[in-house]
């Protein structure tokens, strides 16, 4: 397996008319997380410092903190760059150059593809490659020969263009561009695309001449429509700057794009309906595996969507026979908790699990079982958060990798060590931390330290901190996350446990407030609705009926790529896996996964073919309870004869039951 299992300085403007949160990418900020600065500081330096596993060798410049989990990582790591795919385009560097081009697009019953398609091919001379620059959307990359920088290439997602400045006077080969007639503007057509070049610099055949300072910025341009049409809105991309807010309903994406021209933006499917800029995307639209993307003339793109709130508590009101019934299974449940395992993944659900059944205990008002969940929960939390303890043990503590720049769990899970789903397994702490010092306040200051630096290894919001990088592993133009650290792949980086991502903003919310963070807070809260839309758009509840889908034989999608989405996981080729690994852990902010009964039926008709004596069986049971009440009265009963062995280790059944009593 590689990424199934695949604060936080911050600069920020609370806004007094509602909560609404400004973060600014590229500004400087001297607000510490939580706290203050050198608080983090004292914290990184508190713990060992430790590699567990090499990082690979990394294209980039020094001083730049490792970008580990980006749409654009595979570029970076590795000894030779894998291709990446700042939509629309794909883009790939080569020895002595680089390539790009709009993907092809394909669907079978269990793929949708879109591959790496070197269409353009550009000749620079160079002999290598590094990073120099990158922001959450954009990627500058200086090309190099003997004799130092020949220019700088830039790309970046939701632009259709791909920008060379020129270091020096430079002649670079480019073949097959021809004059349109408009001054400095070209164009060439490959397997029925149409892509531009707009230069200042003079082209002769197939070579174009660049002064130091010129830069050539090619685009593609949508299927119908002509080069010339859109070329006096190309520009180059120097950088993309990163905002939001949230408000009472909504959590809105600002993304904008610095160009010196008017701008040409792209709007993935999940962003269209809630555009707010540009107000119209007419201009065509290009293929992806994604569905259709949407051309917008303008320089900021931004978007809307449902705001989904933390929480820990499960709604709904309890019958004297339900409470008699949870109570009973309740203390069973607390008495039979099982030895965590020594990973972090298998520890943080271990902590989930015991967080839900203390929070359920409170609920029910049984004090002796929640004496006893506190209890092993505050044991865990301790051990675990202890600042030396991988100075004293060799299992269950943290170490911080001052090469990759990360706080990693000694005993590694999943590629772990590789920074591979972070935000999987720290959500699941960050969770339980939550509730653990909900019901004991005493408990905070011993773990808060180390529960900081898992918050800020997923959750750092400066670009200015040199201990994380910048909100490690969310995007926010595709609105989700990556769970790959190194992204080793030719189909670009990927993430399958979309529920797992979601939970991971859940719990750093729930952090938030428990630390009284306000800025934290909403900055999870926008992250948390923003990965549950896009859950819901690519992963559970695609529109079927768009074009892309058709042949696709599937109503749930198992891991999204930059290039393609597989009917697949990376344990299991199960259906029932397929789908419940969208669903767990089924947190009380779960319910975002309903809203729509009839895909919840056929979601789980297709999983469970056989019945619930499945892997995930108690999630796909809690997930069908959500198509309204006479399914989760038929869940429930389902549940109560479920084995004890078919229920995860991050739920029990007393929590399975009051999920499903909760709709």
């Amino acid at each position: 397996m590689t990424s199934r299992r695949n604060p936080i300085t911050r600069l920020a403007t609370i806004v007094a008319s509602g909560l609404v949160l400004a973060v600014l990418a590229g500004c400087a900020s001297s607000v510490g997380s939580p706290g203050t600065a050198s608080s983090l500081d004292s914290a990184v330096g508190a713990i060992p410092h430790r590699s567990i596993s090499r990082m690979p060798t990394a294209r980039l410049a020094s001083g730049l903190v490792p970008p580990t989990n980006r749409w654009f990582s595979g570029l970076v790591f590795g000894k030779n760059p894998q291709p990446v795919f700042p939509l629309p385009l794909s883009f790939g560097l080569t020895p002595s150059g680089f390539a790009f081009g709009q993907p092809k697009v394909s669907t079978s019953a269990n793929t949708i593809s879109g591959e790496f398609a070197p269409s353009i091919a550009v000749d620079d001379r160079s002999t290598s490659s590094v990073v120099t620059a990158y922001d959450q959307a954009s990627v500058t990359i200086s090309q190099r020969d003997a004799s130092g920088t020949v220019g700088h290439v830039v790309i970046a997602e939701g632009s259709p263009t791909v920008s060379f400045t020129a270091a020096r006077s430079t002649r670079l080969a480019v073949p097959g561009f021809s004059p349109t007639g408009s001054k400095g503007v070209y164009s060439r057509s490959v397997a029925g695309v149409s892509y531009g070049l707009v230069t200042p610099g003079a082209v002769a055949g197939d070579t174009l001449s660049l002064d130091s300072g010129q830069t050539a910025v090619w685009f593609v341009a949508p299927a119908g429509v002509a080069v010339e049409t859109i070329a006096s809105r190309v520009a180059p991309v120097t950088g993309v700057g990163v905002s939001y807010s949230v408000e009472a309903d909504a959590a809105t994406t600002s993304l904008d794009y610095h160009s010196a021209g008017s701008g040409l933006v792209v709007a993935m499917p999940h962003q269209r309906a809630g555009l707010s800029a540009p107000a119209s995307c007419s201009l065509g639209t290009y293929p992806s595996v994604y569905g259709g993307l949407a051309l917008c003339a303008g320089s900021r793109l931004a978007w809307s969507v449902p705001r989904v709130t933390p929480s820990s508590t499960l709604a709904g009101s309890l019958s004297s026979a339900d409470k008699q019934l949870l109570t009973t299974q309740l203390a069973k449940d607390v008495a039979a908790s099982p030895t965590p395992p020594t990973d972090s993944y298998g520890a943080g659900k271990a902590m989930y699990r015991l967080a839900n059944l203390l929070e359920l205990a409170h609920r029910l008002g049984d004090t002796a079982s929640a004496a006893t969940a506190q209890r092993q929960l505050d044991a865990l939390l301790t051990k675990w958060t202890s600042p030396r303890g991988c100075a004293l043990r060799t299992s269950e503590c943290f170490v911080y990798d001052p090469a990759a720049r990360g706080v990693v769990g000694l005993v590694a899970s999943f590629g772990s060590d590789q920074f591979n789903d972070h935000h999987f397994h720290y959500g699941y702490f960050l969770y339980a931390a939550s509730l653990a010092v909900k019901y004991d306040p005493a408990l905070r200051d011993k773990i808060e330290p180390v529960m900081d630096l898992l918050a800020a290894d997923i959750g750092t919001s400066s670009d200015s901190s040199s201990d994380f990088p910048q909100r490690r592993v969310f995007d926010p133009y595709v609105g989700h996350s990556w769970a790959s650290g190194y992204a080793p792949f030719a189909d670009g980086n990927n993430q399958e446990s979309s529920s797992e991502a979601v939970n991971a903003w859940n719990g750093l919310a729930l952090w938030g407030q428990t630390i009284g963070d306000s800025s934290l807070t909403s900055e999870a809260e926008w992250m948390l609705s923003a990965e549950a839309a896009s859950a819901r758009a690519y992963w559970t509840n695609f529109d079927a009926s768009a074009p892309v889908y058709q042949g696709f034989a599937h109503g749930v999608v198992g891991i999204n790529w930059g290039g393609k989405r597989d009917f697949a996981t990376w344990f299991s080729a199960a259906p029932a896996a397929e789908l419940g690994i969208q669903l767990i852990p089924m947190s009380p902010a779960s319910t975002y996964l309903g809203g729509d009964a009839a895909r919840i039926a056929r979601n789980v008709a297709s999983a469970t073919p056989g019945g619930y004596r499945v892997q995930f069986g108690d999630y796909l049971l809690m997930y069908s309870a959500l198509e309204g009440p006479s399914a989760a009265t038929s869940a429930l009963a389902a549940a109560r004869s479920l084995p004890d062995a078919d229920i995860d280790q991050a739920d029990s059944r007393a929590y399975l039951y009051a999920w499903i009593l909760s709709r």
